[in-house]
């Protein structure tokens, strides 16, 4: 029988390896159990041999409700009151996913309202100069 490589699977700093394996390795990383943040997956390879390998994979993880904040932006100069919409809202676990609460509302952006003047004004336009409806006869 050939010697195959070991793999050791470390998350961050660990001194203790998460996964002892016999390559070739299939492995599923459950996030669930980490904090939200950035994170690195450490992979050390060790051959018969006794030489080592190490690649370094980094990660973010976002397992907790997502949050919107409308009204200021990161490092934004600021002045008076500012009103700020925050709106947090998880998205359920890979079985169920919770549809109530996942829509970020935002306002309106005011090109909107003046694309919409713009077009009221036009169409009273077009029906004063327009031939084909006889609006005062």
């Amino acid at each position: 029988m050939e010697e195959k490589s070991k793999v050791f699977i470390f998350i961050d700093e660990e001194i203790k390896p998460i996964a002892e394996l016999i390559s070739p390795v299939n492995f599923e990383l459950d996030t669930s159990k980490l904090v939200d943040g950035k994170h690195v997956l450490r992979i050390v390879s060790k051959d018969p041999t006794g030489k080592e390998g190490i690649r370094l994979i980094p990660f973010e993880v976002r397992n907790g409700p997502a949050i919107a904040i409308e009204g200021i932006q990161e490092n934004a100069v600021v002045d008076g009151i500012v009103p700020i919409m925050i709106n947090a809202y998880g998205k359920g676990n890979q079985r169920n996913f919770l549809i109530v609460g996942s829509e970020t509302p935002q306002s309106i952006p005011f090109w909107i309202f003046i694309l919409l003047i713009l077009f009221v004004g036009w169409a009273i336009y077009y029906l004063v100069t327009s031939n084909a409806i006889k609006l005062f006869v």
